[in-house]
């Protein structure tokens, strides 16, 4: 008896510790959302918390545009993603909405030659593009706004906005444009030293600097030339898609030598404070997708349409 005495009083005190120590903290926890750090990150958040972010982001999303190629000699290949993707984190701290993971599937044939760029087909590019968008929506997402960081993909992102026109659709697709700021624009010019910048020169060098500074190397930036090789010099009149190599074969416009930390903060938080701006009227105003929907009734009997 003894024995099983025990073994009794050891199965007790188990019981008492798993109690005590694991599952009152279990019967007591609380979601992210309820203990008030909701994620915005998408991929951070749990399925349950997944609903509320959706509800509290005001059914919006962020997807940070980028690309992988060659940044010259000094900057990582993901230099365009971690750029609006840090834009758009900044951002969405500020006015809660959800940011979707890092987006690299678009536009970039053009370095196609220099190692490390993934260049999907143009058939894979849009399709992912609006897979992905049918996905959000799918899953409550109706109005998502794109956050491009890469030159390369604005035309393609331009026309696949307008293509949404093309068949209903129950969200809307936008693309973040910020308007000027004359006030803004001459503070930066005066931070740099540079005048012509195009790809991996002192801007961008310095938003990595600003917030990757392990990744950049202004000391390489001499390694090789971003001059404009102008090698189509006297060929007007025309757009061939070959413009680019013609310019800068080695995939770097610029000079990034003389970037600094304190221009690349001042260039993000510029984007950031105008992208907040657009995070609260679009999480608030319906106009876009009404108007959307007016026009998709309209498409459908134009006859009906009033002359």
């Amino acid at each position: 008896m003894g024995r099983y005495s025990k073994w009794i009083s050891l199965i007790s005190s188990a019981v008492f510790f798993w109690c005590l120590f694991v599952a009152q903290p279990l019967r007591g926890q609380t979601s992210s959302a309820e203990a008030g750090s909701l994620p915005f990150r998408y991929e951070e958040l749990t399925a349950p918390d997944f609903v509320k972010a959706v509800e509290k982001a005001g059914k919006t999303c962020i997807i940070p545009f980028g690309i992988l190629e060659k940044h010259g000699p000094h900057l990582p290949l993901g230099t365009d993603l971690l750029d609006s993707r840090q834009i758009a984190l900044k951002a969405a701290k500020q006015e809660y909405v959800l940011v979707f993971p890092e987006y690299y599937f678009g536009q970039i044939y053009e370095a196609k030659h220099q190692p490390g760029t993934i260049a999907y087909s143009p058939t894979t590019v849009w399709n992912l593009l609006q897979e992905t968008c049918d996905e959000l929506s799918r899953n409550g997402i109706k109005k998502i706004i794109i956050v491009n960081g890469h030159g390369g993909n604005t035309n393609f992102l331009n026309y696949f906005c307008q293509a949404q026109l093309a068949a209903r659709k129950d969200y809307a697709v936008m693309l973040f444009t910020p308007p000027r700021d004359p006030e803004n624009d001459a503070r930066i010019r005066q931070m740099r030293k540079t005048t012509m910048e195009m790809h991996a020169g002192e801007g961008e060098t310095s938003t990595i600097m600003a917030h990757r500074p392990e990744l950049a190397h202004p000391e390489r930036a001499k390694q090789q030339s971003g001059e404009d090789q102008a090698r189509m010099k006297g060929i007007e009149g025309i757009y061939t898609a070959i413009w680019w190599y013609a310019r800068f074969p080695n995939h770097y416009a610029g000079d990034g030598t003389p970037a600094t930390k304190n221009l690349g903060e001042a260039m993000i938080q510029a984007q950031v404070e105008q992208l907040i701006k657009v995070l609260q009227t679009v999480k608030r105003d319906d106009r876009i997708l009404e108007l959307q929907e007016r026009f998709y009734n309209g498409a459908e009997k134009p006859l009906e349409t009033v002359q």
